[in-house]
């Protein structure tokens, strides 16, 4: 019997795992921002910790399909990781590409379930963030969070796509929706899974919780709270698989740049002029949960789905159902 069901379920725990580290980066900003509000670039704090989690990264990339070109893109503040699975024919035709954005501290190794649906159909783009842990590197420190933009937009130009699909998980949501809100000429239709901050903000007990983390205390008060924010059990906090790793190699070893999403006026999300689809998850959803699907209902996005069962791994949860229904999401905006 295959252990890909097994995998695929231990990487959902990794990532909801990954959401309670979300909120606490976040959090944690917050402080930074005011103790050092200096600008600065994300780092390796030393090579040895970077060969740790260059190791950890590998092992799980070697679980994703072969990428067809791996893309090192210089951009005005650093050279950015993008792999490429390229359709049938080279990519040619009248699909349009994909581009993914992940949440942080996942980077392209996050779509490991959802690949397999749309690798094959069309060509799609996924890349590790600037100022964060992976493969990309930062060499000008960003002033703002439009920066994030910016960076994506110099991406998508260095790989001379015209137009794409946008998707954006997590923070990486909150990436897309500030991109496509500076660059809609490039955006054919933008996809934002359980996005943090651009539609409500985080939810109070996320914040509660999230205090444990940074307060003097047993190691078990932060499992508790890493596993109340994340939707998880302790026991699956404290599981240890090759994602986990590499996510606890780079909390441990990359020191990240300090940038909080803001959330969009009434009057922004309004201007977008692209479709745009919005999901959310029904439990320990870190994108404001059933108030932020009224809202984004109320501005006239369509579809808002909320998925039942859900928490903010939501893409890796509802992998098999996303893939069909955003494939045909993405041929209805081709044009």
């Amino acid at each position: 019997m295959s252990d890909k069901p097994n995998r695929r379920a231990r990487r959902r725990r990794v990532l909801q795992v990954l959401a309670a580290l979300v909120v606490a980066w976040l959090v944690l900003d917050k402080t930074v921002s005011v103790a050092a509000p200096a600008p600065r670039v994300g780092h390796w704090r030393s090579q040895e910790g970077f060969a740790s989690y260059r190791a950890a990264y590998d092992e799980v990339m070697a679980t994703l399909p072969a990428p067809t070109r791996t893309h090192d893109v210089a951009t005005g503040y650093g050279a950015v990781r993008v792999y490429e699975w390229a359709a049938p024919g080279g990519g040619e035709g009248e699909d349009l590409p994909v581009v993914l954005l992940p949440g942080t501290r996942s980077g392209a190794p996050m779509w490991g379930d959802n690949l397999g649906h749309w690798i094959g159909e069309r060509t799609v783009y996924a890349m590790d963030a600037v100022g964060d842990a992976g493969m990309s590197t930062q060499s000008v420190p960003f002033a703002s969070f439009d920066d994030q933009a910016t960076w994506v937009e110099q991406v998508l130009a260095g790989l001379d796509l015209a137009r794409v699909h946008v998707v954006g998980h997590s923070f990486g949501g909150a990436v897309a929706a500030t991109h496509s809100l500076r660059h809609p000429d490039r955006v054919a239709s933008l996809t934002l899974l359980e996005p943090v901050m651009v539609l409500q903000g985080l939810p109070a007990s996320a914040y509660l919780w999230s205090t444990l983390l940074f307060l003097p205390g047993p190691q078990s008060w932060k499992d508790r709270a890493l596993a109340e924010i994340g939707g998880v059990s302790v026991a699956e906090v404290r599981e240890r698989t090759p994602m986990s790793v590499m996510i606890d190699k780079g909390a441990q070893h990359y020191a990240p740049v300090s940038l909080v999403p803001r959330t969009f006026t009434d009057e922004e999300w309004r201007s977008l002029p692209m479709p745009v689809r919005v999901d959310i998850a029904a439990d320990k959803s870190l994108a404001g949960g059933g108030g932020a699907a009224d809202r984004a209902g109320a501005l006239g996005v369509d579809p808002v789905t909320v998925w039942p069962g859900t928490t903010h791994s939501l893409p890796m949860q509802v992998a098999r159902e996303l893939g069909s229904e955003l494939e045909r999401y993405w041929s209805a905006h081709d044009r």
